[in-house]
């Protein structure tokens, strides 16, 4: 098992960009190079000692001095940004929350999609590993309210700092003077 010790024999940790250089000359490799690659996942890799690590894992023990027991989350989504301000200790949970925007997403807000059949917005989230339906809406901006709340009630601020719904909702609220349109309970 790698520890901090033997991890700071072998790399030099830079917290400005997150990026490790060797100490040692391991291999091909020389002493002073960037050390590991990329990955076609986004997330960069370094073999050390014959085992393949993530890069954001070894980062989180070179700074706090152990692996963590779950995920180590990137806040802002950029899987190779190893940098210690942008990587946390979280839940798969959490880190599922924080994920991207699927690429097939057409609306451009998580858990929001147009039924072409019904004309009209479908909202909804996951929660405990399961989908709860919001309900079907007749604007875009109705649905985000509704997926915005169901993310309060569920906690997903303390995971997802960059909530697509929200930002839909505070678009609006400064393009329209603080005001949402009221459509009953929520």
């Amino acid at each position: 098992m790698l520890t901090q010790e033997r991890l700071k024999e072998l790399l030099s940790y830079d917290p400005e960009t997150g990026a490790f250089t060797w100490l040692l000359s391991p291999g091909p490799k020389r002493k002073g190079e960037q050390a590991g690659s990329q990955h076609h996942s986004g997330y960069r890799f370094v073999k050390l000692d014959g085992k393949m690590y993530a890069e954001h894992r070894i980062a989180f023990l070179y700074v706090h001095g152990y692996f963590p027991e779950g995920d180590v989350d990137h806040i802002n989504r950029i899987r190779n940004d190893n940098r210690p301000d942008n990587l946390r200790e979280s839940t798969r949970q959490c880190n599922i929350r924080n994920a991207c925007t699927s690429k097939n997403n057409s609306s451009g807000t998580k858990g929001i999609f147009f039924s072409k059949a019904e004309q009209r917005w479908i909202a909804r989230i996951g929660a405990d590993y399961r989908n709860a339906y919001l309900g079907i809406f007749d604007d875009r901006l109705e649905a985000a309210c509704h997926r915005y709340a169901a993310e309060q009630c569920l906690g997903f601020p303390e995971c997802d700092i960059n909530s697509t719904a929200k930002q839909i909702v505070d678009r609006h609220l400064i393009q329209h003077d603080n005001a949402l349109p009221f459509w009953g309970p929520m």
